[in-house]
Parts: C-alpha cells; structure tokens; sequence
C-alpha cells in the first residue's frame, strides 16, 4: 500500500489557509502537513472549537492531516536569543525580547502545540530545538569538551520537562537533524538521544536534503535511527563535483546564487538518491507520510509543487510481500 502523500505548508504560509488547501487538493496531495505559523495552525487559538474547524476545513478539500509542525518557536527553546529570532516569533513569544524570557514562553508554546496535536487527534509534532552550541562548530578559537557538554546538558534540561509532556499526551517530537540545531548529522543525533536518556516521545522528522551536502551518509541514518523515524520530508538538494567560490558554509550568499557549492532542489532535480531511501524505509517498515517540503530557489513553486506531487507518487512502492523465487519453490 503507498504511503500517504502531504505537502507541508510552511513555505506557503503567505497564503490563506483555505486558499492553501485549494491548492494542495489541486496539485494532488492527498492531506498537509500544517505549519504554525501564518494562518494555518495558530497555536494560541487551538482549542477544541478550533482545531474541529481545521479537521472540518480539510475534510471539505479532501485532505487528511498526519503532524503538524512548529519549527519556528522550537528554534528559540535552546538557541542564544538574537535580533533575528523577532522576526519569526510570534509577538506574545518574543515579548520583551530577554532572552531566557523568550526561551521559556517558546518552551510552554510547544508544550501547547502537543496539546492542540491532541486535539487533532494525531500523533506526531515536527520542530527544531535550537541549539546553545551551533555558534561553536568550527573549533576556533578552540573549543573545550566541557562547552559542548554544556549544550547538550542545556538540551536536557529544557527539553525534558518538554518531552515529559508530550508522553502523558501520547504525542511524540519529531527533530528535523539540520545545520543550527542541536542534531545535524548522524553523530551529533546519537549524542543528542543520549542526552535525552533516549526518551521515548523524542525522534526525527528524517530530512535528506540537509546530509548530502555536508557528506552524511544520509541512507544509513534511516537504519540507525529506525525506531525512531516519525515523520519524513521528501526534500531534494544539489551540490557541485566541482569546487565553488562557496563551499559548504554557504558564502554568506543567498540560496539560488550559483557561486554555491550546494543549493536545495524540487524533488527529483537535486542529487539525492531517493529510490535507496524508499528501499530503507520499506526496510525499516515506516509507514507514515510522505511529506514534500518543497524548496527550490529556481523554480515556480507551483510548478514545483505539482511535480514533486507526482514525483514522489512515481517513486513510492510497496515492499514485497514474499521472496520474489517463492515461485519456484510451488
């Protein structure tokens, strides 16, 4: 049976939501993946009145919800609080813009956020945690074992009482491992499980796009962490065989500027191997959706949108259901 495919809203969020759910019927999907932010999910609104409104509104476009996802206020959880955090926190969030203030207001949000999940009636809520240590990654000036330690201690104890939480609610976290959080590749995602005790309501939303470039070996991710695999985004990105004026780090230039060393691409037109991950995850027995975050900084997003619909339809299959000799053995 092919997995359900969803479309996350989360670049769309410029959009009105019902103008939104128009759009993903039309280009196929079958349910979306609601961000919390824009007017899709709206968090401080959830109650039950609201959140049977959202079920309502999807149903009448034929779409089913699987998670939702609230990166933007997941990122503030951990991170050290700066100007940029204003412009993607809701204002009650950032309110006097204190740092440890903000923190905590965005560690009740995601708290808030499991509970309206709960209402939705679904298991899974994606995010990022933030990290107090990213600024630290390239060991210079040098960087004791000690202050890593610390960011990962910090993780612990913020996220617990968080995680805590969703497992009374019998809603689980879904880490998106990507550069700026405290996971971002397959070592720093051990670390982070240990550090959480390996709580049973903390996982990964399993993003390709964000390994490739940076050389993880993105495909043995999926059998390291198989127990722990909630959500999935079906994401693409490219990067050169060639040097670049930019290498990994980006070159302080934007996305789409081809002095790039990588760049994120609609699904299909970048360099991931996406039929050895269906092959994993067959393996794995994941079940759940398919959900395109579509990003592509060269291409309508419609056009995108619509064909990565059909992309991943194309690519998704079933695992068997026996040895394909078993007829032999007749």
């Amino acid at each position: 049976m092919a997995r359900p495919v969803t479309l996350f809203t989360g670049q769309w969020a410029d959009l009105p939501i019902e103008t939104m759910c128009k759009k993903a019927k039309s280009f196929g999907y079958d349910g979306i993946e609601l961000a919390c932010w824009g007017d899709h999910f709206e968090v401080d609104k959830a109650d039950e009145a609201y959140c049977k409104a959202r079920i309502e509104l999807l149903k009448k476009h034929g779409l089913e919800l699987y998670s939702i996802s609230n990166h933007l206020v997941g990122q503030a959880v951990c991170d050290k609080i700066d100007e940029r955090h204003k412009s993607i926190l809701p204002a009650y969030i950032w309110g006097d813009g204190d740092p440890e203030g903000v923190r905590q207001r965005a560690a009740k949000e995601i708290i808030e956020t499991a509970r309206a999940a709960k209402r939705l009636g679904i298991k899974v809520v994606n995010g990022f945690t933030g990290s107090s240590i990213w600024h630290l990654l390239y060991a210079f000036p040098p960087v004791s074992d000690e202050m890593i330690d610390a960011g990962f201690d910090d993780l612990a104890k913020r996220w617990t009482p968080i995680l805590d939480e969703f497992e009374k609610l019998g809603i689980r976290f879904a880490l998106e491992v990507h550069p700026s959080e405290i996971a971002f590749d397959i070592a720093t995602a051990e670390r982070a499980l240990e550090a959480l005790n390996h709580h049973p309501a903390f996982g990964f939303n399993y993003d390709p796009s964000h390994f490739g470039y940076q050389c993880v070996d993105y495909i043995e991710f999926l059998y390291r962490f198989h127990d722990r695999i909630f959500h999935v985004h079906i994401k693409d990105a490219t990067w050169s065989i060639q040097p670049k004026e930019a290498g990994v780090f980006g070159g302080h230039l934007a996305f789409g500027d081809r002095r790039r060393y990588w760049d994120f691409a609609s699904p299909g037109r970048g360099d991931t191997d996406f039929e050895e991950i269906i092959r994993a995850l067959n393996r794995i027995n994941y079940q759940g959706p398919l959900s395109v975050e579509w990003e592509d900084p060269g291409m309508d997003r419609e056009h995108g949108a619509k064909e990565a619909c059909e992309f991943v339809r194309g690519l998704d299959f079933a695992p068997p259901s026996g040895a394909f000799d078993d007829a032999f053995q007749s």
